[in-house]
């Protein structure tokens, strides 16, 4: 695949002059590293490949040029994982100008069909969502001009590939396709292989890159130790705390302990409606709550400015997932933290991150179990290093 590299402003970009327009008029002067390489081949149509981090600026790597082709006429079709993210895409497209329908689990079917019958410019999907139109013959995806997978890695995590490739059928043959993802493993290749045309790639920063922004730290704690542990971190914490629970069950536990010990909570995971999930993450953003627990389902649909830390109650059992949780801090370039609580019997995990990330994972070296200072930690977990790492619902 061809490689691009453009440096300076939208306009030198190509786009046209109202979107840069707009995007000034957003406070948005300034591409990003994929935003840069993205644009200028998808404006001339090329089907794309990007490899980035998330909360680089993805959506508008192909919104903008998606806004410009759409004015050609055709539909545009955008599939993430998650609701959230589906949420968070079409709300972006439609700062740009862009009229979206939003196709997604937990939401009224019938409105979804109204939505649709008003002509959008685009389609914002789960892919299980938008197979259950398909099948009720409430979609055509036969006039789709332009189609983006979003985030196609955790599609794959999610067993969604044999409904990509049925939606990807159903769009014509000849149609530009961008696929847009924060890894490259074998299936995410064999997918582009498949449906993509001869893209240009663009590779921002290896595949499984931790954010160099992002302080890392991992505390070695008894699991019996792991809530006074981070009690204590809350309490340190000056603003917003995103933690990582594994399950549902857990992430409920975990937020009913958070709000006894004196902190506004809420709790996202597959077992909250779609209210409660949006209720959840819109308090978040606003700071009606201060701490927002979560299981992996969130660590690709949340965006929200100045996350002061993040903390991983539990190691991811993925170690992909633990580079999307620690993405959700140091956004956009931005300073953040990032603290994992691993009790010494999960060694493996860490050194399974640790082949990820090319690099020692980061001990804290304050991780002494709290309420036992006399305690010392325990050494057969991860080594010691501190820093950011640079290496590697339907």
């Amino acid at each position: 695949m061809p490689e691009t590299q453009i440096s300076g402003g939208f306009a030198a970009l190509g786009l046209p002059s109202y979107l840069v327009e707009k995007l000034s008029n957003l406070g948005i002067t300034e591409p990003t590293p994929i935003q840069q390489g993205a644009i200028p081949p998808a404006l001339k149509g090329q089907d794309v490949v990007g490899i980035a981090q998330t909360g680089t600026g993805k959506t508008l790597a192909f919104g903008l040029p998606m806004a410009v082709a759409l004015r050609q006429g055709g539909t545009g079709l955008v599939l993430a994982p998650t609701r959230e993210l589906a949420i968070q895409i079409l709300e972006s497209l439609y700062q740009i100008g862009i009229r979206g329908a939003l196709l997604i689990g937990g939401a009224p079917m019938m409105r979804q069909i109204q939505q649709l019958r008003s002509n959008p410019d685009v389609v914002v999907a789960t892919p299980g969502r938008l197979k259950d139109h398909m099948a009720q013959r409430t979609i055509d995806l036969s006039n789709v001009s332009i189609a983006v997978l979003d985030e196609a890695d955790r599609m794959l995590d999610m067993g969604f590939a044999p409904v990509i490739r049925l939606i990807l059928a159903a769009t014509p043959s000849t149609r530009q396709t961008m696929l847009f993802s924060a890894t490259m493993p074998r299936e995410i290749a064999e997918l582009a292989a498949t449906h993509v045309r001869n893209p240009v790639r663009i590779e921002i920063t290896p595949s499984g890159t931790a954010p160099t922004a992002v302080e890392q730290d991992w505390i070695v704690v008894p699991k019996d130790q792991k809530p006074h542990t981070l009690a204590r971190l809350l309490e340190e914490t000056k603003g917003s705390v995103l933690i990582f629970a594994r399950t549902r069950h857990g992430a409920c536990r975990l937020t009913k302990s958070v709000r006894l010990g004196g902190h506004s909570a809420a709790e996202i995971h597959s077992d909250r409606t779609l209210a409660q999930r949006t209720n959840a993450l819109s308090g978040f953003k606003s700071g009606e709550y201060r701490v927002l627990v979560a299981t992996d389902i969130a660590a690709r649909g949340i965006d929200v400015k100045d996350i002061s830390l993040v903390i991983n109650y539990d190691v991811p059992e993925c170690p992909e997932d633990y580079v999307h949780r620690i993405g959700r801090t140091g956004r956009a370039g931005a300073g953040g933290r990032a603290i994992t609580l691993v009790t010494p019997e999960q060694g493996h995990h860490a050194r399974d991150i640790e082949r990820l990330l090319g690099k020692l994972a980061p001990q804290s070296p304050h991780a002494k179990p709290a309420g036992d200072p006399r305690r010392e930690t325990q050494t057969h977990g991860p080594r010691r290093h501190r820093g950011g790492a640079n290496r590697r619902g339907r």
